[in-house]
């Protein structure tokens, strides 16, 4: 485990997030309050009652944001990007132990809205990243015809695609195909 849990947790949640854009998916996969409840099921949200277009606007101003620190060419860039969304929420960080997880920080305050949680929890994830020096495992997926991000968490930083079942094994077996046919070439 590279980070703690529930800095990883939050990470998967910024990937989530992000790959619910159209840019990434084909589709708008948050087009409405029902679409970001199954986000907030899915992702296992805490403490989230109500969730008006309000909060949708401000999760998806939010993935926008946080794409760009995905693609920040460089640390500064990155960092200006973290601490512009970080720098807009009141935290108030506090230790939980809810939904059978052991204790864990949060940094936004018990029932604070939608926007807040997000920006809160998964700004500090992002920006423990870039403390750790590790702004590289922050990813777009490396097939030519995926765009989704994902962080890669691997000991040795080897993950190239956002699923080895999907755009990984399409990968791999377009290079063997290729090695074949060089291989059997005149």
């Amino acid at each position: 485990m590279i980070f703690t849990h529930d800095t990883e947790h939050a990470l998967a949640i910024v990937v989530d997030l992000i790959n619910t854009a159209p840019a990434t998916s084909g589709a708008e996969r948050l087009g409405g309050p029902a679409d970001l409840r199954e986000f907030v099921e899915r992702n296992r949200f805490s403490g989230i009652r109500t969730l008006s277009e309000r909060d949708l606007a401000r999760v998806l101003d939010l993935r926008a944001r946080f794409q760009a620190v995905f693609e920040a060419p460089d640390v500064p860039t990155a960092v200006r990007l973290v601490n512009e969304v970080i720098g807009e929420v009141r935290t108030t960080p506090h230790l939980t132990d809810h939904d059978d997880y052991s204790w864990h920080v949060h940094f936004f305050a018990p029932g604070a809205p939608m926007g807040e949680h997000l920006a809160a929890d998964c700004g500090m994830a992002l920006a423990y990243v870039v403390a750790a020096g590790e702004l590289e495992r922050l990813r777009t997926c490396q097939a030519p015809d995926c765009a989704r991000v994902l962080v890669d968490l691997s000991r040795n930083r080897c993950r190239r695609y956002c699923d080895s079942r999907t755009c990984g094994n399409r990968m791999h077996v377009a290079a063997y195909r290729a090695r074949r046919r060089e291989a059997t070439a005149p």
